[in-house]
């Protein structure tokens, strides 16, 4: 039939294709570490171009000026198959709708598993993903610049992965002395995860290792903390944290966590040269 894009299901009217429901699409949106500061405007746009969002409720509250006027369907945390089967189920009813995760969707977030269960449905749907401003980026901004070479980012949660396979990594990290950025590093059922992965890292570090933690980064009840390997477990850490655990050249200077790129071996940062 004359203008059938759609894989079949359209009714033919005086010679041309008509789809008998809308086309619907899926934005996953990046929300960027909570600040609207750091919100990107593709991620804005797509949030006030939908007629749906979805997301966890705690990353919805961070953004009640873009959900005025919208139908808004908010769930609590484990309850993401929940939530990528809803928002599958409204797209293909023919709406435009935006799964909303915090930081960046294709980390440890939405994006992998809208896929996955759109992949499993044979979905025709049009699947967009939007990137947003990752907890580790946000959170290395605020510590300084404690990614300036090679790092590893790990997530300590064994509720998807087991815990040998999260240690093997941990080990494999600090072995080949990789700045790692610890992700849901502590929770208040998973307390003793983050103190197992402090002494494997101390098995190939310094306790003296300069540790940055930041906690609720760009929101109103962010806290920094600087620190070390060695006292780091004094600190309040809980899921809304980032741990960043210096290399070996790591170093603090000014309040700020700096992971040297090189430079200094090959040039002299000392000299001011003219341009």
């Amino acid at each position: 039939m004359e203008g059938c894009n759609c894989g079949g299901g359209c009714k033919e009217v005086d010679g041309h294709a008509v789809n008998p429901v809308p086309q619907g699409m899926v934005s996953v949106v990046g929300t960027g570490p909570g600040g609207l500061d750091h919100l990107t405007p593709a991620a804005a746009k797509a949030i006030t171009a939908a007629d749906v969002v979805v997301g966890y409720r705690t990353y919805l509250d961070l953004i009640p000026e873009l959900l005025a006027g919208k139908e808004v369907i908010s769930s609590t945390m484990m309850q993401e198959v929940e939530r990528c089967a809803k928002v599958l189920s409204l797209a293909e009813a023919g709406k435009r709708v935006a799964l909303v995760s915090g930081g960046d969707p294709g980390i440890y977030a939405m994006a992998g598993l809208v896929l996955e269960m759109a992949a499993q449905r044979e979905s025709r749907l049009a699947i967009e993903i939007i990137p947003g401003i990752a907890a580790i980026n946000g959170c290395a901004a605020r510590l300084g610049a404690p990614l300036m070479h090679d790092f590893a980012a790990i997530s300590l949660s064994d509720l998807l992965t087991p815990w040998e396979v999260i240690a093997k990594r941990l080990a494999g990290a600090a072995m080949a002395d990789f700045v790692i950025a610890l992700y849901n590093p502590k929770s208040k059922k998973r307390t003793e995860n983050i103190v197992q992965a402090r002494e494997i890292i101390l098995g190939h570090r310094p306790s003296s290792t300069p540790v940055g933690i930041v906690t609720a980064a760009t929101r109103d009840d962010e806290v920094i903390t600087l620190t070390t390997l060695g006292a780091m477990l004094e600190a309040d850490i809980g899921m809304q944290s980032t741990v960043i655990i210096g290399n070996a050249s790591t170093f603090i200077w000014n309040d700020q966590m700096i992971t040297p790129r090189g430079y200094a071996g090959k040039y002299h940062l000392d000299e001011d040269k003219s341009w």
